[in-house]
């Protein structure tokens, strides 16, 4: 994993950017994502620069381009995806390094962005996709993206305790989210092919326990190779390192262990020697597909290796969802002490 994260860093910009790869597209929410694989690695320097350069791009609406190529926006789209997830690689780093000054510098920004989401929720619970270009929410929601949304709050109203400032409307917008999630398929789009609209709300912590194992159990012949991992989507012979470690962390935040770390042991026929990995693979062709070594794969593999091994503090941000707040109204801002002052995480 040392190599893994070297891989990662060896691709982020002098100016903290943290791209698919050097020279390629950078989208928000993969750029957190592999930014928590650099905290994982004890690369928390890199990390905070990586999202830093986002906070400061950060439109004043809370919202993000769904895509950057050298700094400049290539896709300028508002997608509520991209503008929460910066609270999640947040709370992530707290986790990881208790890094106060960083928090207290990028709690403005993740402010912002979930402030955007809310705005976005839609009257039966669940979050628009995108907004339009009239600047008014689409009636689209995603379920992979909602489950992230419910992550992503919940880790906001974890980082308002932590500052001191209360956000009861992210605590109404989760309690709402977590209903359509857990009861309310028709709110979403049927995107049911994918797999990750199959373990995200386990994998986010919006369906826990034994509905949880349910789940998982209900569709895993549909998307997992033995052998392999798991198909990013379930009429097509290809299998995808990151969906394969995504769904390791869904299995761990199902008390799963054993099968999460089949899953990992299963998808390491795409790592390099670098210490990256491929996209995935057409076993029916056994070609590698796309031909790219993406930081966000890399950075998939760090986090369930660190969900199963538990060997950072940031572990428990998936392995265990209770420690993160009740995903409804609460009496009190948070069980940390605010900022200043120095907590440990």
């Amino acid at each position: 994993m040392r190599r893994t994260v070297a891989a990662i860093a060896a691709e982020q910009g002098r100016d903290g950017a943290l791209p698919w790869f050097r020279g390629g597209q950078l989208d928000p929410w993969d750029s957190v994502e592999a930014a928590m694989a650099l905290d994982v690695g004890g690369e928390h320097e890199r990390a905070g620069a990586a999202y830093r350069w986002l906070a400061a791009r950060q439109r004043p609406d809370g919202s993000w381009a769904a895509e950057y190529r050298d700094g400049a926006e290539t896709q300028p789209a508002v997608e509520s995806n991209h503008a929460g997830y910066l609270a999640v690689g947040t709370w992530h780093s707290w986790l990881a390094s208790g890094d106060e000054r960083l928090v207290t510098e990028l709690w403005p920004a993740v402010r912002r962005g979930l402030d955007l989401v809310v705005r976005m929720q839609l009257a039966g619970g669940a979050v628009s996709w995108a907004m339009r270009p009239d600047g008014t929410p689409d009636d689209t929601a995603l379920l992979t993206g909602n489950a992230s949304l419910f992550q992503a709050l919940r880790c906001g109203i974890a980082l308002a305790g932590l500052t001191g400032e209360a956000q009861p409307d992210w605590e109404l917008a989760v309690t709402d989210l977590g209903t359509a999630l857990r009861g309310d398929p028709g709110a979403f789009a049927d995107r049911s092919r994918y797999s990750m609209d199959w373990y995200y709300p386990v994998l986010a912590g919006a369906v826990t326990g034994a509905a949880a194992r349910v789940r998982l159990t209900a569709d895993w012949d549909r998307f997992v190779v033995p052998g392999l991992g798991a198909r990013c989507v379930a009429d097509r012979p290809w299998v995808t390192g990151a969906e394969t470690c995504e769904l390791a962390l869904a299995l761990v935040v199902a008390g799963q262990h054993d099968a999460a770390r089949e899953q990992v042991a299963a998808m390491q026929h795409l790592r390099h020697d670098d210490g990256s990995y491929w996209t995935g693979l057409v076993y029916a062709d056994d070609a590698r597909w796309p031909v790219e070594r993406p930081t966000w794969t890399a950075a998939a593999v760090v986090l369930a290796v660190d969900a199963l091994a538990q060997a950072t503090p940031a572990a428990a941000l998936f392995a265990d969802p209770s420690a993160l707040p009740a995903p409804g109204p609460v009496d009190t801002p948070g069980s940390a002490a605010p900022l200043p002052g120095r907590v440990q995480p």
